[in-house]
């Protein structure tokens, strides 16, 4: 009896052991399943620059979405968000710890190919992109038309200028520079920014914009679904952009046709001069280019860091399935 109770002793020590030591583990996955969030790991600030990971619920309407900046919740994320630009050099900064099975890697840019290099490491690494584009995963344009809660009594704001550009980045070989120096040959263009030697603030930019009756909204490098804010600021401003990117038909799958200009309309840069005069002096033509205000509205992305990574949560909690692809040959030989 004595050896039959020192037995029994010993083997509930053992077990209440084990219960001890199994319990925080089924604890979390309890909070986890009934919670149902989705954690998130930003491994890089996008370009180092922070922003308030707390906000999905208030600015989007987004739930059961938890970001974190906490490289030691590697394991327990679902996903982790990697920015192009902060690993364009090497993989070196990659996460270097075993991944685990469930977690999926989610490939973040914003820029053009032309403009980041490519990396052959990063074949296959990647589950999902987060992306312009509109046939990426997570797709996120930097601007977009929705329909107005109610007709839009547009005013147009006093213009005293016809043509203007805002641009800093200016390259002799870049197209758009090109075109704009043929076009200036045929009529007066107020350059601003830093091509002209003077930075501007937000509040100039602005006051610019709405004082001109249109705008070349010239993108740096043309590829498919590119169309950044210098596209879809000038249209919620109250300023006929003037297109210089992707063919028409793309930035027709944005916003209907009869909203902007496109320079490849046009034979030449004199053609498009002679027709942007035309409008000049006659208000009734030009004024068809904001018809399109009376139903709609255009949304210029904010807060887009923030955004796209509430959007990733999100796409995690609705999508359980998992791939990898060839990112260089979707990107990269568009």
């Amino acid at each position: 009896m004595r050896q039959l109770l020192t037995a029994i002793v010993v083997l509930g020590g053992l077990m209440l052991l084990v219960l001890i030591q199994f319990q925080p583990k089924v604890k979390n996955m309890t909070n986890k399943n009934n919670n149902g969030n989705m954690t998130v790991l930003i491994w890089l600030w996008p370009f180092g620059r922070r922003f308030n990971l707390r906000m999905c619920k208030s600015f989007y309407d987004i739930e059961g979405c938890f970001l974190t900046a906490d490289r030691s919740l590697y394991n327990e994320s679902d996903g982790v968000i990697i920015h192009h630009r902060d690993i364009d050099t090497d993989l070196s900064n990659l996460p270097q710890l075993q991944r685990p099975s469930s977690q999926k890697w989610i490939w973040m840019n914003f820029e053009p190919p032309t403009l980041l290099k490519q990396l052959p490491g990063i074949d296959s690494l990647f589950n999902l992109t987060l992306n312009y584009r509109q046939d990426a995963d997570i797709e996120v344009p930097f601007g977009s038309l929705v329909a107005a809660a109610s007709r839009d009594d547009f005013v147009l704001p006093s213009k005293n200028k016809l043509v203007c550009w805002i641009v800093s980045n200016w390259r002799k070989e870049y197209e758009r520079v090109k075109y704009y120096k043929e076009l200036h040959k045929h009529m007066k263009v107020h350059v601003h920014g830093e091509a002209s030697g003077r930075r501007i603030s937000r509040e100039d930019y602005t006051s610019i914009l709405t004082s001109c009756k249109f705008y070349l909204s010239f993108e740096n490098s043309i590829h498919t679904d590119y169309i950044t804010e210098k596209f879809f600021k000038p249209l919620s401003l109250g300023t006929v952009p003037v297109v210089l990117g992707p063919p028409r038909r793309n930035y027709e799958r944005f916003i209907q046709g009869d909203a902007f200009i496109h320079v490849n309309d046009f034979d030449s840069p004199k053609e498009l001069a002679e027709y942007l005069l035309l409008l000049d002096k006659d208000e009734n033509a030009y004024l068809k280019y904001f018809e399109w205000r009376r139903h709609f509205r255009v949304v210029v992305e904010k807060h887009t860091s923030l955004k796209r990574s509430c959007l990733s949560c999100d796409y995690l909690r609705l999508h359980k399935e998992k791939k990898t692809f060839k990112l260089n040959k979707w990107f990269w030989e568009e």
